[in-house]
Parts: structure tokens; sequence; C-alpha cells
């Protein structure tokens, strides 16, 4: 093409056409690679757009399974009177103090919502699960001043359910969820001091009490989105109760009685696992 159109430029008669049609040739020149370019692209595989963030913001409802553990510390006081005289209040005082753990399962359900900003979640939760555990204490067969005397103080103390309501924070990194939670806890207890003794005339007593409770919580967890509806969760709380007391009093047939003071705290440990349902 560049020889063509060189004997076309020495040619005087042909030296105006060459002039007209000079950009012609020089625009197809240019356009030719960036043709080829277009082409070799459009023949490339096209890279597939990523897939958004899954968002966390929302309401749901779920189940949730686990066992928990129920531990308590028990106190025993015995004030003088016609029953147990002398030393012998002091004596059964000092043996009605122990601690004492007992394992349960629990199951149960919660609800709650979530707001998602950036990586960070905000949310609220309500729970309640049936929970079952029975921690008990008993000083055995001891015997009173004399060291000859029997006698047996135990105590019990029955958890009925367990269930909070907590704020919760988290990170989150995509459809992984960690986070912390804490705040208020519910329960229901029974507690039972009994005493018996060998004496003549024996000595009964009980002292009994049942409240329902409020205590706080704290604990963490993992929960991942495994559907766009749908999460599973495993969670671990930490959840203390104030003292429950209880008051009966220590008889005989003789008309001897003793005052019969009795407490205990409790602590509950949970770990459990849910599956939610996101609406």
């Amino acid at each position: 093409m560049i020889e063509c159109a060189a004997s076309v430029a020495r040619d005087p008669k042909l030296r105006p056409v060459l002039q007209r049609h000079l950009h012609c040739i020089v625009g197809l020149a240019l356009a030719a690679p960036l043709a080829i370019g277009s082409a070799l692209a459009a023949d490339m595989p096209m890279k597939a757009p990523e897939a958004p963030a899954y968002q966390w913001s929302g309401c749901y409802v779920g189940l949730n399974g686990g066992g928990g553990t129920g531990g308590t510390n028990f106190s025993s006081t015995v004030d003088p009177g016609t029953h147990l005289l002398g030393a012998d209040p002091a004596v059964v005082s000092a043996s009605g103090g122990g601690g004492a753990n007992a394992n349960g399962p629990l199951g149960g359900g919660q609800a709650g919502c979530n707001l998602q900003t950036g990586t960070l979640v905000y949310g609220l939760e309500g729970d309640f699960d049936a929970f079952r555990s029975n921690p008990q204490f008993s000083n055995n067969t001891n015997t009173l001043s004399d060291g000859v005397t029997p006698f047996t103080l135990s105590q019990s103390l029955t958890i009925n359910y367990i269930a909070t309501v907590r704020p919760r924070i988290g990170i989150a990194a995509d459809r992984n969820l960690a986070y912390i939670t804490g705040g208020a806890a519910f329960t229901s207890v029974s507690f039972t001091e009994s005493y018996v003794d060998g004496a003549v005339p024996a000595g009964t007593g009980v002292a009994s009490a049942s409240r329902s409770l409020v205590g706080w919580t704290a604990g963490a967890g993992w929960e991942y989105a495994f559907a766009d509806n749908w999460t599973l969760r495993v969670e671990y709380l930490f959840t203390m109760f104030p003292t429950t007391s209880a008051l009966g009093s220590i008889t005989d047939t003789a008309g001897g009685a003793n005052t019969l003071h009795g407490s205990t705290d409790l602590v509950v440990q949970i770990a459990r696992a849910g599956v939610n349902f996101k609406f």
C-alpha cells in the first residue's frame, strides 16, 4: 500500500486524488489495531461479579437444646432453744454448709432482631428453656456435742427453668457472626433444708422456700448462615442469681424447739446449640 501511494504521489494527475483520500487511508490504518484488539477482548471470558456479603439485619425465631450445670453453696444456722441445748446449735450450724453441683438437659426457644452497620451487628434476644437441675448436700451422719447422739442435716435446691433477655453485639464476616452478649436472667427455684437427730425425744425440722429469681448473665457465641433465611449457632452463658433463704424450726414431742435457718446461692452455666429462621 505504501509503494502504491508513493507511485501515485509521483504522478501529477493522480496527486489530487491521493490528497482527497489520504485521510481515509490514515483512518483505516489507525482503526485496524483497535478492531483487532476489540475482537480479541470479545473472545476473553468475562469475570463473574462477586456475590454481595450476607446481611444479618432482620428478626428471627428459633429452637435450641443443650445442657447446663447448677451450682450452689448451702449454709445453715440453728438458733439457741429448748431442744438443742448448750453447744449443740453451734455444732449443727457448723455442719450445715457445703457446695454442690448438678447437671441437667435444657431445651426451648428464642426470638430476636438484629441490625447490621458495616461489619458490626447489634441485636436484642429473649429466650426461655425448660431446665431441671437439683444440687443436693448432706453432712451424712454426725454427732451432737456428746459425741454419741447422731444427727443429719441435708439440703436440696431444684431449678425449674431459665430465661434471659440480652442485648448482643458482634462482628460479621459474610455468613459468619461472632458475638458477645449479656443481660437479665430469670428462674424459679425450690429450696428445702431438713434435719433429724437420734435424741430422746427425737428432733426433726424443715425449712423451705420457693422463689422466682432475677439475676444477670453474660456469654458469647458463634452463628453461621447456611441459607439465606436459616442460621445455626452455638452459645455459652454464665448466669448468677441472688441468695434464697428459708426459715423453719426443729421440734420434738416434748415441746422443745429451735429456729432453723437455711440459705443457698445459685450459679448456672449453659452450653447449647440452636437453629433460627430469619425473616
